[in-house]
């Protein structure tokens, strides 16, 4: 099974390095070196990783044959794949392959669907599951713990404790409407008041 284990960013330096963008929990075991990685486009690779380091919170690689900034940027925006056995698992239990995930179907705990998840988003801070909903619209879910409460891949499903207007803002809109209705009311009366105090002609 191929899967998308990092993309390439800009040139770093002058000696061949780029920067990458990250999407596997494990990159010292899938963007280490010796590591060979098919590419997106394919005629960029495949690429053999010949060192890698982290530099101001960012990782840095240099591929085999690789040695400038010029050919550093024409990799830009390459994605790197990786084979993965598909039965092979994270050590820790409660670690997960982004294969694993994709397609899983979001659900309460009460059973009613949210959606599907078709991209793992992989952020410094956090993970996020890009979820698309029936409408065609997406939502964002941070994958931790006290938001998904289980993953049950027997059943395909996650299940998720969303905190008020994670998934659904309908409420709040509502109450926004209500608030400026409410607004809008009172600066009517107000007008109406306003209107009654003033006089009307000099009386004559």
């Amino acid at each position: 099974m191929q899967l998308v284990v990092g993309r390439v960013g800009r040139a770093h330096g002058i000696k061949g390095e780029v920067t990458v963008e990250v999407r596997t929990d494990e990159p010292e075991l899938r963007l280490g070196p010796g590591a060979v990685l098919q590419t997106e486009p394919a005629s960029a690779g495949p690429l053999t990783i010949e060192a890698g380091r982290v530099h101001s919170g960012r990782l840095l690689l240099r591929f085999e044959g690789v040695k400038d900034r010029n050919a550093a940027e024409a990799l830009r925006n390459t994605l790197l794949i990786a084979e993965v056995d598909p039965s092979e698992l994270p050590e820790d239990e409660d670690e997960y392959y982004d294969h694993q995930l994709m397609d899983l179907d979001v659900v309460l705990a009460d059973g009613t669907e949210i959606g599907r998840i078709t991209e793992i988003s992989h952020l410094p801070s956090q993970d996020l599951f890009i979820v698309e909903r029936e409408d065609g619209s997406e939502v964002m879910i941070p994958f931790v713990q006290e938001i998904v409460t289980e993953i049950d891949l027997e059943n395909q499903r996650a299940v998720i404790d969303p905190p008020p207007g994670l998934i659904d803002d309908r409420a709040v809109v509502a109450s926004t409407r209500d608030a400026e209705a409410e607004a809008g009311a009172a600066a009517q009366g107000e007008a109406k008041a306003e209107a009654k105090d003033e006089p009307r002609g000099d009386g004559s």
